[in-house]
């Protein structure tokens, strides 16, 4: 007998969708999730005014399916403004909470910001291009790369993750070439893999999945420190120069919240990224910082989340970037459904400073 369900879990993410049971622990989810926004932006426009823009930010379909329980599998299409292009593809073999392995197209582990992406940062949105580099210059789309991750939730609770892998790399999208780029080009290079991990402790509530949550909008005590890395020989590939590529970063979480009243959450975050000095734009040290509170009580359909973010990456060519955002949002169903709305203020050194407004509306089904 087919039976369907309202909720289903997807990829350590709980977004609405529908599963269709077919028995024996055999099943198919299916759902979508969409970003879209309207953004004003100091200078953008032609005349060199305030720009008005509406822009569909994401558009994902998202296909999952076990044939037992313990061999699943994930396919999950993107947007990219042109086109729909794979965004994830993997087969998922969970042998048990301690022990899982993934194989195929997906995201590398990394950090919390990274890991949560787009639709569950805290304040929506994602923090790319800024402290958080990963998915911005890493992967062939949106952060994804081929390979193989191994991951779990050991120790009490489940309390410690890990995630360990090997992927292709040479996809960084920083002016270093693909492998095949390279290779096209004469250039002389080792052809090593991509290694990537993560571990993470949480003090307080557990958090199972390989996927992050960047806020738990008053779901979880959450107190979590969290270190990954990234690094591969030869992985930086230019005409003139062949080097090395490695990053790393500590990431902390803190929510707690008070009875009756809501709940605060705290983040932060250190990173350092190295090109072998090949690439300077990319090199160097970043941080970020954020804050939100989550009001208990209902104001109509859904709840306000007031929040403030600093973000600053020090490039190794005397190059800052600082973006500072304060916004709110507006809860009504998690992660499915809600509206945000912040002002935003970028500095980079030698640039006159910019502003932006911008209104997002983020459904997920």
């Amino acid at each position: 007998m087919l039976l369907a369900t309202a909720v289903a879990a997807a990829m350590g993410n709980a977004w609405a969708g529908a599963t269709v049971n077919m028995g024996d622990d055999k099943s198919v989810t299916v759902g979508f999730g969409l970003r879209e926004s309207y953004t004003s932006a100091e200078n953008g426009a032609p005349d060199g005014g305030r720009s008005s823009d509406f822009n569909l930010d994401s558009g994902r379909l998202f296909f999952g399916a076990s044939l037992n329980k313990n061999i699943k599998g994930m396919f999950n299409t993107e947007w990219d403004g042109d086109k729909i292009r794979v965004l994830d593809a993997a087969g998922q073999f969970a042998i048990s909470p301690e022990l899982n392995i993934w194989a195929g197209r997906l995201l590398s582990p990394s950090d919390r910001a990274n890991m949560a992406g787009p639709y569950y940062s805290m304040g929506g949105g994602y923090w790319a291009g800024v402290a958080s580099r990963y998915g911005y210059n890493g992967g062939i789309f949106r952060g994804r790369d081929d390979g193989v991750v191994v991951w779990g939730n050991a120790g009490d609770g489940g309390r410690l993750g890990y995630s360990f892998g090997a992927f292709e790399g040479h996809t960084f999208g920083i002016g270093s070439l693909t492998q095949s780029a390279a290779k096209a080009a004469g250039i002389k290079a080792d052809d090593k893999l991509m290694y990537a991990g993560r571990v993470q402790y949480d003090f307080w509530d557990a958090e199972p999945g390989y996927y992050g949550t960047g806020n738990y909008l008053g779901g979880a005590d959450i107190l979590a420190i969290g270190v990954a890395g990234r690094s591969q020989k030869d992985g930086i590939l230019t005409l003139g120069k062949v080097g090395d590529y490695n990053s790393y970063n500590v990431d902390f979480l803190l929510e707690k919240r008070i009875k009756g009243a809501g709940a605060f959450a705290i983040e932060a975050a250190w990173y350092k990224y190295d090109t072998d000095d090949i690439i300077k734009s990319e090199q160097g040290k970043a941080y970020s910082a954020g804050a939100s509170y989550i009001f208990e009580q209902k104001a109509g359909w859904g709840k306000f989340q007031p929040f403030v973010r600093w973000q600053e990456f020090a490039a190794d060519t005397n190059i800052d970037t600082r973006q500072f955002d304060l916004g709110a949002n507006y809860i009504i169903d998690g992660y499915n459904a809600q509206i945000s709305a912040v002002y935003s203020k970028t500095k980079i050194t030698s640039a006159a400073d910019q502003d932006k407004f911008q209104i997002a509306l983020q459904l997920q089904y």
